[in-house]
């Protein structure tokens, strides 16, 4: 009976010297390292910071299912099958146009400030990209965008999650609830599916967070069943795989909440607090930022009779590394005041009394300081790496804030102090044109953050309209 083939292998292995055996598999191993280190280096166009744009020039789906013959071609945001499709940039110009600032991006490079090296002022910096596009697209996104909201009733078991809240919001994580209550009350939302160009998932994560039948251990089982149901009783999720739907979180246990609903993640759009490009759930260009906004009432303080005598400011809990870090260098300072704990006087007074208002990373790359500083009239200084800031497709962030890399804290007074008055009263005079962008209001105001929420959706929706015949 002659040997299997396996066999035969067997004793030819065998009767390799033990050298030649150890060595083939070494140079094997060698070799695919270094195909796979010249694949990244040959095809990569990724780069640490990049600026974005206005308006997004998209071409192919990012679906989670394959596409079959018969599914239109929707546009993705950002994406070209299933790859990044960043701009390209010129190391040079790594921080986006004029040579300066980071025009929405925080990115772990260096901090630089606003000022190209040809010495441009940021009084010579718009605070949108293109203002001109941006109100015409606006007026348009006014008159015809349509949002679908899927019909909860009020004896709906999960009402209480499905429902605009009937009190006015209030804690750090308003801004969910002031968008639904928002939304609900403005002229974008459409009874008739047909005419909708994006589909609300009106689920609370933060509701959900401390409903006792649900909890935060439940809410990925939660909304698995609710995105099963929907696709079962609408047609709506499965013809798109959710790519025209959208949802909106700011507690970040909502990044976590899509962990049994993947297609969620991956298609539908994330409008979240918590928007950081270092973690994977976020996916830039097709997902966006909301603010995180502590609720006002009233109108902002003038701020023409404030005395700004500090430096800059910061005050909140020590829950991070980077806060660590932020204390170590400047606790004890005379012109930067670093605190944590309770503070001795009003946070409100502190923020009118300072030039510049610390905005550093705590568990997350978000917080409500940089709307608080917004407010108050103090120009933000954002210490949080990887962070996709809020309306960064339309706002120049470089025209009113500015970003410090963590590397560069030990640097911070040096940083601060080379802003001359002149380029700060400008950076000053945008934080006042910008900050109604970051409050809310219901029913909503134009422009306010609810309005920015919805240009975002405007430039993410598809561009094709699918028959519902």
């Amino acid at each position: 009976m002659a040997p299997s083939p396996m066999l035969l292998l067997h004793r030819r292995l065998a009767s390799l010297p033990s050298k030649t055996f150890f060595f083939v598999p070494a140079t094997l191993a060698l070799f695919t390292t270094l195909s796979i280190l010249f694949y990244i280096f040959t095809t990569s166009t990724l780069s640490v910071s990049y600026p974005h744009k206005h308006k997004l020039h998209l071409e192919q789906p990012f679906v989670y299912f394959q596409p079959s013959p018969l599914t239109p071609s929707l546009p993705s945001n950002g994406f070209k099958n299933g790859s990044f499709l960043f701009p390209a940039k010129s190391p040079s110009n790594a921080f986006g146009d004029g040579g300066g600032g980071f025009n929405g991006t925080v990115s772990q490079v260096s901090s630089r400030s606003h000022f190209g090296p040809k010495g441009s002022s940021v009084s010579n910096i718009g605070v949108f990209h293109d203002g001109d596009i941006f109100l015409e697209e606006y007026g348009e996104m006014n008159r015809s965008f349509k949002i679908y909201v899927y019909p909860h009733r009020r004896n709906d078991p999960f009402a209480n999650v499905f429902l605009p809240v009937d009190f006015e919001p209030g804690g750090n994580y308003a801004s969910e609830s002031y968008f639904k209550k928002a939304l609900m009350k403005s002229h974008f939302v459409t009874n008739d599916p047909r005419k909708a160009d994006l589909f609300f998932l009106p689920f609370s994560i933060a509701r959900l967070r401390h409903d006792h039948r649900v909890g935060t251990g439940g809410i990925p089982s939660f909304i698995r069943d609710y995105i099963s149901n929907i696709s079962r009783k609408y047609p709506y999720w499965n013809r798109t795989g959710g790519a025209d739907h959208f949802y909106v979180a700011c507690h970040s246990i909502g990044r976590k909440a899509m962990e049994k609903a993947v297609e969620v993640k991956l298609n539908a759009i994330q409008i979240v607090c918590s928007s950081s490009y270092f973690v994977s759930r976020y996916i830039a260009h097709k997902d966006a930022s909301i603010p995180q906004v502590w609720p006002r009432t009233g109108d902002p303080p003038n701020i023409a009779t404030c005395k700004r005598n500090k430096l800059a400011f910061f005050a909140g809990s020590i829950n991070s590394p980077v806060r660590e870090k932020l204390l170590k260098f400047w606790r004890n300072d005379s012109v930067i005041f670093a605190n944590y704990g309770r503070l001795k006087t009003p946070y409100a007074d502190e923020l009118l009394g300072s030039k510049f208002c610390l905005h550093v990373k705590g568990f997350e790359v978000n917080t409500a300081r940089i709307a608080d500083s917004l407010y108050y009239g103090c120009v933000p200084i954002i210490i949080a790496n990887y962070y996709d800031l809020p309306f960064a497709d339309v706002l120049n962030w470089e025209s009113f804030s500015m970003a410090v890399v963590t590397a560069d804290i030990p640097s911070l007074k040096k940083i601060l102090q080379g802003i001359t008055s002149d380029e700060y009263s400008a950076l000053q005079r945008n934080v006042l044109k910008v900050r109604k962008h970051f409050q809310w209001h219901v029913p909503p105001t134009d422009f306010d953050a609810f309005f920015m929420v919805m240009y975002e959706l405007w430039v993410r929706r598809s561009s094709i309209r699918l028959s519902n015949g």
